[in-house]
């Protein structure tokens, strides 16, 4: 049951980076996110669910387009951390970025999630 309630959690938080619309994206987060997340990214630690939704959506208007973020991988949640690898692709093949998150589940919210990135580059056809 655990792994279900983290993989319904992080699948909402991705869900925010691939709203219909920007609009959507606090009530995605919102559903994902603990009020006081702690959010450890490449620009380093951010707090609250309105500072991740800044992060969001500064990927989101990526210069390349719009681009799709997605789990591709199940989740692996040995404890009370569960981890998972996403790819983010922009439009046209444009660059891609990998990587993989751990995030901690409190109340069966996410309260913390750490983003280690990983490739970059074109996306493969």
């Amino acid at each position: 049951m655990e792994e279900e309630t983290a993989r319904s959690a992080i699948d909402t938080f991705i869900s925010a980076f691939n709203a219909s619309d920007d609009s959507y994206v606090t009530a995605l987060l919102s559903q994902a996110l603990t009020s006081d997340v702690v959010f450890w990214g490449p620009l380093g630690r951010i707090e609250g669910i309105a500072a991740v939704e800044r992060f969001v959506l500064d990927i989101r208007r990526h210069p390349a387009g719009t681009g799709t973020m997605v789990r591709c991988s199940a989740v692996d949640m040995p404890d009370e951390w569960a981890r998972y690898r996403w790819v983010f692709t922009t439009p046209d093949g444009g660059p891609r970025l990998a990587g993989t998150d751990v995030v901690h589940l409190r109340r069966s919210l996410i309260d913390q999630v750490i983003v280690f990135a990983g490739e970059i580059g074109p996306s493969a056809s």
